[in-house]
């Protein structure tokens, strides 16, 4: 693997390049930000929805362009993806106000919104177009700048995507290169730009090793974990209804939403009744010798087979030498144990869904704790109940930041159909050793300056009302980059100046392989097309 490294590394060109490349985007973007600043919020608005419109009425064509490229999913379902994650999210956010101060008479203070900056943003492969299309949106909700790097399983669809954005953006009034994207994504300019002192805040989805790197760029970040939803269903639960919305949320985009259902838990009691329902819905339940083909398919010495992420349930089940009907949704596999032993117990972003049925409910909650402590700590967790006290109880319980009640796990805890954000950065906080334990939203990339009276009743406090923010001075010059209003364009710089003059990148060599391991594969195929 080392050896394709090097490889890309030549490819690239050289490190005084690449540093050239990020230093030029992010100082472009920096300029952006600055103006962006100084919009109000009817501007911010309208630029916002006109980007949010566009993108809506391109779901669908971006969400089959997904699918083509990168293997994973189905097309119905990341249209509606990039639907939620465009002109839904705004709706979402639209009375929330980020742009002018806030007034807070009794406590004498007044808040002004000051703006991130420069948001570098990493996309994931599983929900290219959805999460790119979000970070954009909540970037612009806050008058950031953002540069996005793009999967390279999914950097074609991401690229024509955020160029489709960047033109209704500036149709609408919006600074140029307030939107970038990075074309051609490679290990080494990614370092580049999470290392950089032009970039304010990193905003990174994807697995530990991303998020981790992220953390260890010297750069503030906002970093999410793995998922591993444990499915509690209770005996107050509605079965039926319960099964059905188990199987909707396993199957949908072939269970590629890290918030899917991975283990369901049960009771003896509603055993019987729930796997007749499961399989009404379209679920297949495997028996022993079945279970142990798939748990050979998709686990092997090095973890999860990335062949099967996204792939239909019968395409698996063919390829493990199982044969289901043409119409099954979802492969269930029955497991006597949780725990690192039971690699099924594990988060799989796959139609496969464990199945365990405990002695009690005591058994059933201490089994979700164990799942999550395992892998997705902080996470998810759903449970089927109508018992408030179970409820409580197994929400109490298990350490997850958003349990989802008589809904599918994978969109609701997403933001479909409950009053959760939407999103695709899901914080996994303290437990998950994230910085954000609640769904990542515009709140995240703007922090508030406080000015604060003298709270003696002897020292009046101003009258702030109908004042927005207030600048002195010139706008920025724009960079001399070809920019409008810029001089001529210039070749891009050789070098970057790092406090103390240290040119040497910050990330430390454990995090920067990390990075590698995670993204090497993908590159193979970038490898082998040049």
């Amino acid at each position: 693997m080392e050896p394709q490294i090097r490889t890309l590394v030549d490819i690239a060109g050289t490190k005084a390049d690449l540093r050239g490349r990020a230093d030029m985007m992010l100082e472009r973007a920096r300029w952006a930000g600055q103006v962006f600043q100084r919009y109000d919020r009817r501007a911010t608005m309208a630029i916002v929805d006109a980007v949010a419109k566009v993108a809506h009425a391109n779901a669908a064509k971006y969400a089959d362009w997904a699918v083509e490229e990168t293997g994973f999913g189905v097309p119905a379902h990341k249209k509606l993806k990039n639907e939620l994650s465009s002109t839904g999210l705004v709706d979402f956010y639209r009375n929330d106000d980020y742009v002018n101060p806030r007034v807070d008479s009794a406590a004498k203070m007044v808040k002004i919104p000051r703006p991130a900056g420069v948001v570098f943003a990493l996309t994931p492969s599983t929900n290219p177009v959805a999460t790119l299309n979000y970070k954009i949106l909540l970037a612009l909700m806050t008058r950031n700048a953002i540069v996005i790097s793009p999967h390279p399983a999914a950097r074609h669809c991401c690229v024509d995507a955020a160029r489709t954005l960047m033109a209704a953006a500036l149709e609408a009034g919006a600074p140029d290169a307030i939107i970038q994207i990075v074309e051609e994504p490679n290990i080494p300019l990614i370092e580049e730009f999470m290392a950089s002192p032009k970039t304010s805040v990193i905003l990174a989805t994807g697995g530990n090793a991303v998020v981790r790197a992220a953390y260890s760029s010297s750069n503030p970040a906002i970093g999410v974990g793995p998922g591993n939803a444990p499915v509690f269903v209770d005996t107050s639960a509605d079965i039926d209804k319960a099964a059905r919305r188990i199987v909707d949320g396993k199957s949908f985009d072939n269970s590629i939403l890290c918030t899917n259902e991975s283990v369901v838990l049960t009771l003896p009691e509603v055993d019987k009744q729930l796997r007749r329902s499961m399989q009404a819905a379209g679920a297949y339940f495997c028996d022993a010798e079945e279970t142990e083909r798939l748990r050979a398919l998709l686990f092997h010495p090095r973890g999860f087979n990335i062949a099967c992420v996204g792939r239909d349930a019968v395409l698996i089940a063919a390829d493990a030498g199982i044969r289901v009907p043409q119409n099954t949704r979802i492969l269930v596999t029955p497991i006597d144990q949780i725990g690192i032993e039971e690699r099924l117990s594990k988060e799989k972003l796959c139609p496969v869904l464990a199945y365990h049925v405990a002695k009690n409910r005591s058994q059933a909650m201490a089994h979700a704790r164990a799942i999550l402590r395992m892998t997705g700590a902080g996470h998810s967790a759903a449970i089927h109940a109508n018992d408030p006290a179970v409820i409580m109880t197994y929400g109490s319980t298990v350490e997850a930041y958003r349990i989802v009640v008589n809904s599918p796990c994978s969109q609701g805890a997403a933001g479909f159909g409950t009053g959760l954000a939407p999103t695709f950065t899901v914080g996994t906080g303290y437990f998950g050793r994230s910085s954000i334990g609640e769904n990542v939203g515009p709140q995240h990339l703007v922090h508030w300056s406080r000015i604060a009276y003298n709270t003696d009743a002897d020292v009046p406090f101003g009258n702030f009302d109908n004042l927005g923010p207030r600048f002195e001075g010139p706008l920025p010059a724009a960079p001399a980059d070809g920019m409008p209003g810029s001089a001529a364009p210039r070749r891009p710089m050789a070098t970057t100046s790092f406090s103390g003059g240290n040119s040497a990148s910050p990330l430390s060599d454990a995090a920067r392989d990390e990075l590698r391991r995670l993204i090497a594969e993908e590159l193979r195929a970038v490898l082998k097309e040049r």
